[in-house]
């Protein structure tokens, strides 16, 4: 019996998917990422043509967070301020890549890894150019590295990423929560501004979907290249 070969781009979760099916989630996933970069580069033009000043919708909002300010709500805002986190994602990303190694799942283990690397390397130093200012009340940050937020743009990353590769809807949900939570919190904290984080979502939705299409692909054309040699053994 020919057996198949390895890298068969297929998940744990979806043997039975038809070429078609898996097509057609590529399709989708790569208009949202397509989508998501058109969209970040929109705001961030509305945001240079402004001088890099909050918008009018980023004054109001930080003056409702500014408003509803507790204590409470402050102990709430430092959890994934906290464990979203430079430290905490390290730590974080090797946990899920280490898990999805022990399961034997390691594409992806990689697709993982190169979306949280590469929402990092483009965010950081976007930040650090930009240098839009943060709100005068921030109690998380003080560096000009405002736009986007890494926070929200690593914590969508890692909830996308997650989302198309286990592929369940309460996979999908636990995301949807934690990264508006996330946002949430950097406003709270008035460590950005409403917009900041904003383009940090779009920033993670594209890198998510855009690495996944890309290693997807990549699996496609290794295991078209291993065809031939397993058909001959």
């Amino acid at each position: 019996m020919t057996e198949a070969p390895p890298d068969v781009p297929v998940s744990a979760d979806a043997s039975d998917d038809t070429p078609a099916e898996v097509d057609a989630r590529r399709t989708v996933a790569l208009i949202v990422g397509v989508a998501a970069t058109v969209a970040f580069v929109v705001l961030r033009t509305v945001v240079a043509l402004g001088g890099h000043e909050p918008l009018p919708i980023d004054l109001w909002f930080d003056d409702l967070m500014l408003a509803t300010q507790t204590d409470l709500g402050l102990v709430l805002a430092w959890i994934p301020a906290v464990v979203g986190g430079t430290i905490g994602m390290i730590v974080i990303g090797i946990l899920l890549v280490g898990i999805f190694l022990w399961r034997r799942r390691p594409w992806d283990a990689i697709t993982l890894a190169s979306a949280i690397v590469l929402v990092v390397a483009i965010g950081a130093p976007m930040a650090a150019v930009i240098a839009r200012l943060r709100p005068e009340e921030s109690l998380a940050e003080t560096v000009a590295t405002s736009f986007p937020s890494g926070h929200t743009a690593v914590a969508t990353t890692v909830a996308v990423t997650l989302g198309l590769l286990l592929r369940r809807w309460y996979v999908w949900a636990a995301g949807a929560v934690w990264v508006l939570y996330m946002m949430w919190c950097r406003c709270y904290l008035h460590a950005h501004w409403l917009s900041d984080v904003v383009a940090g979502l779009l920033e993670g939705i594209a890198v998510a979907t855009i690495v996944w299409v890309a290693v997807e692909a990549f699996r496609d054309r290794r295991a078209l290249s291993a065809q031939p040699q397993s058909a001959t053994s």
